[in-house]
Order: structure tokens, then sequence, then C-alpha cells
């Protein structure tokens, strides 16, 4: 395969700009891992405090990641709509609001009506920072999509491991309130600051400085037009079975933990099994990302997912095996996330890969929307454990998710890309007649690995 040579004031210059967009895009990730990775210290909390039902705490939870993802598709086309320069900060900076305003109505929450209120605010606000962020990691890097989509996806995984400890000092000194209300202001205000020097880049400034290893579309899809793909469909599919697994485990970490009698045991300095465990839960998430973003662009991206979740099966049936052993479980709670921390930067990059890059923040948006549909399982989990008295069960299902997202990956996503690049080949002319006008930035030629 051929590679095309930039200038090197051109190439320099332009990959200088996309990395610093980037970084300050995983800045505003970081500020939102809380909301998610570290809604699980304060479910306790919450019921000692008010006597509700854990099941009913954690519709909040459910209502936050619902309108989290499936706003997201409004989000991206309003920062599409608005185009490179206005659309991410406008979209981001909203975002930033919303996500202080979600917690800090949380902190003054005595009902649980106000507590679905903050979470439905702070699902908004994570969802218009997420998608955006997404959508600019996927624009500025062609050629190293998954590693791009991975970091900024990382930050999101990854972010709460620099404040977990922290929350759960001020919730243990000054009650649940006031982590909510400061960590609400600290994290908004970040988003807010940061979201307005972040921008898409113009069509063509995008550099390509490295060989594209794996299959991309020539053209760029509409939204109607990816609703009506079937690959699109196998993709989301794949999507909610894989979020639905890792999204249980995110929410009733705390109460596993209870449950195995090993939650308070001490195992490092004066560090408890179930904060080591969210610490190290978090880095093995945020790692993950950019890991398996990485090895995609290099080995293909269905490759990289049926190696993901075969190694996620085995990482929940040993959870339930080991886990009542304190090391047990903080290593393979680690692993858990660690092979589903990457379905994050592996989905939108294959999304962005199969329908091109222009409408790539909607895009991603939609198929963000099968983390939504997951989550209203999150609550069945709290009704599962009641009615069985354990949590084997769950961790069970999330096994046999992961086994049977495996095979679907070999038998049905992988045919089906493959469908979808053999069609795209009959517009691949045209986009090839196009890019004479940009010659700089034309699509490279691509291998078909896949």
């Amino acid at each position: 395969m051929s590679t095309i040579a930039l200038p090197i004031h051109a190439s320099t210059a332009h990959n200088n700009e996309r990395w610093r967009h980037l970084i300050l895009s995983v800045v505003c990730m970081i500020m939102i891992a809380n909301l998610q990775y570290g809604w699980s210290v304060f479910v306790l909390p919450l019921q000692k405090a008010h006597n509700w039902a854990v099941s009913d705490i954690q519709v909040a939870f459910t209502i936050f990641v619902a309108l989290e993802t499936w706003a997201t598709p409004v989000n991206g086309w309003i920062a599409d709509r608005l185009g490179p320069h206005i659309g991410p900060r406008i979209v981001m900076g909203v975002g930033g609001i919303l996500v202080g305003l979600g917690w800090v109505i949380d902190s003054y929450a005595v009902s649980l009506t106000t507590l679905y209120v903050g979470g439905a605010l702070s699902g908004l606000g994570s969802g218009a920072v997420y998608c955006t962020a997404v959508g600019t990691a996927v624009k500025w890097f062609k050629d190293h999509r998954g590693l791009a989509v991975g970091l900024v996806a990382g930050g999101f995984g990854a972010g709460a491991a620099l404040t977990i400890i922290p929350i759960r000092m001020l919730i243990e000194g000054h009650g649940y309130e006031s982590a909510f209300f400061w960590f609400g202001l600290i994290q908004g205000g970040v988003v807010l600051i940061v979201s307005q020097f972040i921008r898409n880049p113009e069509p063509g400034e995008a550099p390509v400085v490295a060989e594209v290893k794996v299959q991309q579309t020539t053209r760029s899809y509409t939204a109607r037009e990816v609703l009506g793909s079937r690959v699109f469909w196998v993709l989301y599919v794949l999507d909610v079975l894989m979020c639905a697994g890792g999204l249980v485990v995110t929410a009733y970490l705390a109460p596993i933990a209870e449950a195995y009698h090993i939650s308070d045991v001490v195992v490092f300095l004066s560090a408890t099994t179930l904060s080591v465990a969210l610490v190290f839960a978090n880095v093995m998430n945020g790692v993950a990302r950019p890991l398996f973003g990485w090895v995609s662009d290099h080995i293909g991206l269905w490759q990289t997912m049926a190696i993901a979740f075969t190694l996620g099966a085995a990482s929940y049936f040993l959870l339930y095996v080991l886990g009542g052993h304190p090391w047990g479980f903080i290593f393979f709670v680690g692993m858990v996330f660690f092979c589903w921390g990457n379905i994050f930067s592996l989905f939108p990059s294959m999304c962005t890969d199969l329908f091109g890059a222009k409408y790539a923040t909607t895009n991603t948006g939609m198929l963000y929307t099968a983390k939504g549909a997951a989550a209203l399982l999150v609550p069945l989990g709290a009704v599962a454990a009641k009615a069985t008295g354990n949590w084997n069960d769950l961790l069970f299902l999330a096994t046999g998710i992961n086994v049977v997202a495996a095979f679907l990956v070999l038998v049905v996503l992988r045919p089906a890309a493959n469908r979808h690049h053999a069609e795209d080949k009959i517009v691949e002319p045209a986009a090839k007649i196009s890019s004479v006008h940009h010659p700089l930035y034309a699509s490279q030629p691509r291998s078909h690995r896949s």
C-alpha cells in the first residue's frame, strides 16, 4: 500500500492542531466520568440517608444513561449543523452547564423525583459532551481513528480514577450532598471553559500522515442512509448486548462487593477492597479504549472485537469464581472493565469507517443510543439479586452475552461489513475524482483485511 506524503509544514501544522483538539476533548471527557463511573459510591449513602430502595435509586442512573445516549443524535445533528467552529463549542458548553446543574440538584434531593431530575439534566449534559468529543476525534483522525476515539473514550472511562477516592472521603467526612455539590460545580465549570477552545476540521483540512490499514468508506452517509443500512443494525444489536453486561457491573459494583463481604476489607495501606477495585477498574477501563483502538488500527475492527469479547467472557466468569477474595475481586473487576471499555472506541470507529466522517457526530450518536437501550436492564439487576439472594446469575448472564457477541462478530458482522464495503465501491470512482481538488488530503489506497 502506498502512503501519501504531505509537505512538512502542512502536515506538522495540521497534525499539531488536531492533537491539541484531541487533548482538550479528553479533558472534557475526564470531567464527566464521575457521572457514570462514580455513581456507585453514592448509592448506599443515599439509601441510608432516605431509606430508599436500591432499585428505586438506580432508576436515576437509568434515566441518566438513557438521556445521555438517546439525546446524542440530536446533539450530534446540532453540532454538525452549526459547523466545525461553532457547533462543538455550543453543544459542549451547554453540556458543561447541565452537568454541573444536575449534580447540584442531586445534592439538594430529598425526594426520588428530585433525584431523577438531577439524573436527567446530568445525562443530557454528559451526552452532549460525549458525542461531540467522539465526533471531533473521528473527524480529525482518519489515519489513527481507533486510537483517537480510544483516547477520548479513555478519558471518560479512566477519569473517575483520579477522583473516586476524594469523593468517597468527602462523602464520609461531610456527606454525599457536599460531594455532589462541589464536584458538580468543578466538573461542569471545567467543561464549559475548555470546550470553547475546541473545533472540528474544515473539509479537506484533516491531515492523513500515516498509512490507513483498514477498510474505510469513500463517501459520507446521511443519517437516513445509515438507518437504512443492515450493517448498522448489526452493530447496534451488538452494542446493546455488550453495554448491558458492563452497565450492570458499573451500577452495582459496591453492592456486589458488600454481598461478598469484602467491601471494607483493607488491602493496601488504609485503602479498602472497594476503593482499590474502583480505582483499578477505572484505570483498566481507560487503558482498554486507546489500546484496543490502536490494535484495531493495525489488525482490523471485527478481529479486535472477537478477541476482546472472548476475553470478557472469561473475566466475568472468573469474577464469579474468585470474587469472594479481595485481590481476586479487584483483579477481575479490573479485567471486566478492561474488556468492556473497548466497545466505546471500537464501535464509533467502525461506524465512521463504514459511513464516513462528514456526519460522524450524528451517526455515532445514533449508535450510542444502544447504551441507553441497555440501561433499561439495569434496575432489573437489583430485582434479580433480591429474588435469588446473590449476584451470581447476573455474572453468568454477562458471561453468556460476551460469548454470544463474539460469535455474532464472526458469523454476522464480518460478512455484513464486507458486503457494505463491496457495495460502496460503486461510488468510489466519483470520490477519487473529487479528491483531485484537494491533492494533499486525498483518500488513501486501503487494504481489505476484513
